[in-house]
C-alpha cells in the first residue's frame, strides 16, 4: 500500500480557530429548521430499504440523488462490473483553491424485517415518534405531524432510522447547513452511499475499481454505528472484518418416531451441539487451534486510548439482565479487539406447540466469525473447518449423496459466506488528530476514542483499492435496536450528529 501521507505536512489537516462558534452557529441552523429536517426523514424512512429488495432499494438511491441535487451536490449512480447490481449515490463538491479532499460515505441499505417481531403500533417503514426506548417504558406518540414542536428526547422508530440512513441524513443535512450559514469549505468534499452494506457489500470492490479516480480523496470519513454506551462523542478507528459460516449436519432422511427409533437413530441435533460445544469453553474462550494466532497487537496509543474508555459494564448487566458476561475477566471493550466465534441461529425440528416426539433429519446452524486486525477471513474460516475435520466429520460443500451418506457416520455441510477482513488506522495521524480536534470542538466534554469497534464494515477496501485511510464517527444511540426489531434512533442524536460532520467538513 501507498504512504500517501509522507508527501504531504506533519499538519495535513488543520481545524479553524473558530471551530466551537462556528459549531454553535450549525446548532442554531439545526434547530431553527428541525421540522424541515424532521419531515424530510420522515420520508426517507418510509421507503423500505431490505438490501434484496431491489425495486425498492432503487427508489432509496433515487431519493439520495434528488435529495443531494437538492441541496446543491451534484449527484450520480454508481455501478460495478456487474450488470443489475444496487448503484451506489456518488457526490461531489470542488472547493475553489483546496488541495485536499475529505470523503464521507454511509450506506442507505437496511436488514431484512419481520413486522410481527415489531411492537404492536409500530411498523418497521411507518415511522412514528417514542418517548423513548420502549424497553425502559418509552411510549409509542404515533406518526410526526408537519410542523409539531420536536423533543430531541424523543426517537423515531423504523427500519433504517440508526444504521444507517442516520448517516446517509447527516452527511447530507451538514454540507447544506454549512452552505445556508455561510460557511466557506476549505476542502473537496466526495459523498459516496452504497445499497449493499447489509449484504456484506459484495459489489463495492467493483464500483472502487471501477471508478477509482472518481473517488481519490485524501482520507474518508465513515458515519455509522452507535456513540459509546455513555452517551459521548465517539470517533473509532477500526472495524472488525466479518465472515459467516452455514453448518448442517444429517440423520435419516425422514423424521422418525423418537419412541420406535429413540436410542438407534442418530439425532443431527445432539450432534451438532456437542460439536459447537467442542469450539468454545465455559469461558467464552475459543478453543479452535490457531484462532487467535494472527491478532495484531495493539499499539501503545490505543492501549492508553483503551484505558481511558468509560467503563459501561455494569449498566449494561443492569439493562440486559445479564448476571454474568461471557468472559468476565474482560470488558466489553477488551473482547471487541479479539476475534469472535457467535452462534447467529440454530435451527432443527419445532418447539413449543408445534413440537413433535421425532428424531430429525438434520440440524442447521448460522456461525458469525468476526475478525480483528491481522486474521484473514478465509484463513479463519478454514480453521473452523479443520477443527471440524479433527471432531471426526467428512465435510462436503452440497447435500451429501447417497454414497456419502453410507459411507460417512459424521457427515456436516459447510458453508462459507462472503467474508471481509478488518481495519485500522493509526490514531497518531495527522487526518486523526484533525478529526479529533474537530469533533473535539463541538463538545465540552472529552471525547471516546476507540481503536476497533464491535460491527464490522469493508473498509478494508478503502486501503486495498482507494489507497487511503477511513476513520469512522458514529453519530446514535447505542440502543437502537439495530438489526433487530423496534429500530429507532434518538432525535437529538441525530440533530448533534449534524453538527459533528459539519465539524469535520470545516478541516482546512
Amino acid at each position: 500500500m501507498k504512504n500517501i501521507y509522507k508527501f504531504f505536512p506533519v499538519l495535513l489537516f488543520a481545524v479553524s480557530a473558530g471551530a466551537a462558534v462556528q459549531a454553535q452557529t450549525i446548532q442554531q441552523y439545526v434547530s431553527k429548521n428541525d421540522k424541515k429536517l424532521m419531515e424530510e426523514y420522515i420520508q426517507f424512512l418510509s421507503i423500505p430499504n431490505v438490501s434484496t429488495d431491489t425495486v425498492n432499494i432503487r427508489k432509496n438511491a433515487a431519493f439520495i440523488q434528488e435529495m443531494m441535487e437538492r441541496k446543491g451536490i451534484k449527484a450520480e449512480l454508481l455501478n460495478g462490473t456487474t450488470p443489475g447490481v444496487t448503484p451506489a449515490v456518488f457526490g461531489e463538491i470542488k472547493t475553489p483553491g483546496a488541495t485536499k479532499t475529505l470523503g464521507f460515505y454511509a450506506h442507505y441499505d437496511g436488514q431484512p424485517v419481520n413486522p410481527k417481531q415489531w411492537h404492536e403500533g409500530l411498523d418497521p417503514f411507518k415511522p412514528v415518534l417514542l418517548t423513548g426506548s420502549l424497553e425502559n417504558g418509552g411510549k409509542i406518540m404515533g406518526p410526526y405531524k408537519n410542523g409539531d414542536a420536536i423533543n430531541p428526547e424523543w426517537r423515531i422508530a423504523g427500519r433504517g432510522s440508526a444504521d444507517d440512513k442516520a448517516g446517509v441524513m447527516a452527511i447530507i443535512n451538514a454540507y447544506e447547513a454549512l452552505v445556508k450559514t455561510g460557511k466557506k469549505l476549505q476542502v473537496n468534499i466526495k459523498f459516496l452511499f452504497e445499497g449493499e452494506e447489509e449484504v456484506g457489500s459484495i459489489h463495492l470492490d467493483e464500483i472502487f475499481k471501477k471508478h477509482k479516480a472518481k473517488l481519490q480523496a485524501d482520507s474518508w470519513i465513515v458515519v455509522d454505528g452507535p456513540r459509546h454506551v455513555s452517551g459521548k462523542k465517539t470517533i473509532v478507528f477500526g472495524v472488525r472484518g466479518d465472515v459467516n459460516m452455514a453448518l448442517t449436519t444429517y440423520g435419516a432422511k425422514r423424521p422418525l418416531h423418537s419412541g420406535n427409533y429413540g436410542n438407534w437413530a442418530p439425532n443431527p441435533a445432539l450432534k451438532m451441539v456437542q460439536l459447537l460445544a467442542s469450539m468454545k469453553d465455559n469461558k467464552g474462550n475459543v478453543l479452535i487451534k490457531g484462532f487467535y494466532d494472527d491478532v495484531t497487537p495493539l499499539t501503545s496509543s490505543e492501549k492508553k486510548a483503551m484505558a481511558q474508555i468509560p467503563d459501561q459494564d455494569v449498566l449494561l448487566k443492569k439493562e440486559l439482565g445479564v448476571h454474568t458476561p461471557e468472559n468476565s475477566e474482560r470488558s466489553l471493550m477488551e473482547g471487541v479487539m479479539i476475534p469472535t466465534l457467535n452462534i447467529n441461529g440454530i435451527q432443527s425440528a419445532n418447539v413449543g406447540a408445534l413440537a413433535g416426539n421425532i428424531i430429525p433429519t438434520k440440524a442447521e446452524v448460522a456461525l458469525d466469525l468476526r475478525l480483528v486486525k491481522g486474521n484473514d477471513h478465509r484463513k479463519q474460516a478454514q480453521k473452523v473447518i479443520d477443527h471440524i475435520k479433527s471432531e471426526g466429520y467428512h465435510v462436503v460443500t452440497t447435500e451429501p449423496t447417497e454414497e456419502e451418506r453410507s459411507k460417512y457416520a459424521n457427515l456436516i455441510k459447510v458453508e462459507v459466506k462472503h467474508g471481509y477482513n478488518a481495519q485500522r488506522t493509526p490514531m497518531d495521524l495527522p487526518i486523526s488528530r484533525s478529526v479529533q480536534a474537530a469533533v473535539q470542538s463541538t463538545i465540552k466534554e472529552p471525547l471516546v476514542l476507540i481503536p476497533t469497534m464491535g460491527g464490522s464494515l469493508p473498509l478494508y477496501l478503502f486501503e486495498e483499492i482507494l489507497e487511503t485511510k477511513v476513520i469512522t464517527v458514529p453519530i446514535v444511540n447505542y440502543d437502537n435496536n439495530q438489526h433487530a426489531e423496534n429500530e429507532n434512533v434518538r432525535i437529538g442524536y441525530l440533530w448533534e450528529g449534524i453538527e459533528t460532520i459539519a465539524a469535520i467538513m470545516q478541516i482546512k
